[in-house]
């Protein structure tokens, strides 16, 4: 099983590369924690998806530090990556999106994958159910994700964006996409509709189970969107809407996984100091060993 880590954002709320900011005990970064998870339950290959000037970093960092018996591939995500064909002139220097940076590790992933952002913490039991979920599969048609509960990924320092789920049983039917929500007053509020949010609203933090068929799916919607002459300058292609563009058109279904977990992230740099503080009661809990790697 191989776990892919999105790693190319810049952290523009946060202030700073918030991947590489080393928050264990022993400054480990957020990242070094879904790997020790995954490779916790049975994840024999990371894939991370980082910008160029950060390759050779993390892949002699990593390298360093993971059992020699784990697969290390760490890729660019580069904006002159395009479908066979194509090419552009434009002056674009903003990453194309979620969904490209999946799409950079088609050549590497052969099987079932886990993708997740590198700077959120997931829990241990989210990483147990993906296992179980993969080698319960009988059928590529079937993806899944961890689902969080809405109160419990909220910050107190500034709005989300989160991914709100219609669940019906446990097949996800749809993800709407809001960018401004806030805890006010014991309330959760979408501040740009007014609406109140209930507290366990499922919400994806793309936590996303796949299969290699998503890439040539990505690829077709990449194209398409690239046809579209007002989307080259800033617009991106996102890995929620293709895995719901897939879904409505009878390719694939979506289960929605209970994530059993407690999740965190550091959206904003006020968020780092609890980040800290939980790793560090997580290690003297014994649920990490420190140093994390031996």
């Amino acid at each position: 099983m191989t776990l892919l880590l999105m790693a190319a954002g810049s952290g523009s709320r946060y202030g700073k590369l918030k991947q590489f900011d080393g928050l264990g005990p022993n400054e480990e970064f957020l990242l070094e924690y879904s790997i020790f998870d995954a490779i916790a339950n049975g994840f024999d290959h990371i894939v991370v998806i980082t910008k160029e000037a950060n390759q050779d970093f993390l892949q002699n960092y990593l390298s360093e530090r993971l059992p020699n018996n784990i697969k290390l591939d760490v890729l660019v995500q580069d904006i002159n990556n395009l479908p066979e064909g194509i090419t552009l002139q434009t002056e674009r220097v903003k990453p194309w999106g979620t969904a490209h940076a999946v799409w950079s590790a088609k050549d590497v992933i052969k099987s079932e994958f886990v993708i997740i952002n590198a700077d959120d913490y997931y829990g241990k039991n989210a990483f147990e159910s993906a296992a179980q979920f993969i080698n319960s599969l009988d059928t590529n048609n079937t993806y899944g994700i961890v689902g969080y509960q809405l109160k419990d990924t909220l910050s107190e320092h500034g709005s989300v964006s989160r991914g709100v789920c219609h669940v019906e049983g446990e097949q996800l039917i749809s993800i709407q996409e809001h960018t401004k929500i806030v805890a006010m007053d014991d309330v959760i509020v979408d501040e740009d509709s007014g609406n109140e949010l209930e507290p366990d609203t499922i919400v994806s933090m793309n936590f996303w189970i796949c299969n290699p068929s998503i890439f040539n799916y990505i690829e077709t919607y990449f194209r398409n969107f690239l046809n579209v002459p007002e989307n080259l300058e800033k617009s991106e292609i996102y890995l929620p809407f293709v895995a719901q563009e897939m879904m409505v058109n009878g390719l694939i279904n979506i289960n929605v996984i209970s994530s059993k977990s407690d999740w965190f992230g550091v959206t904003y740099y006020e968020d780092k100091t609890e980040a800290v503080n939980t790793l560090k009661n997580l290690t003297e809990q014994n649920e990490y060993p420190s140093p994390l790697w031996n």
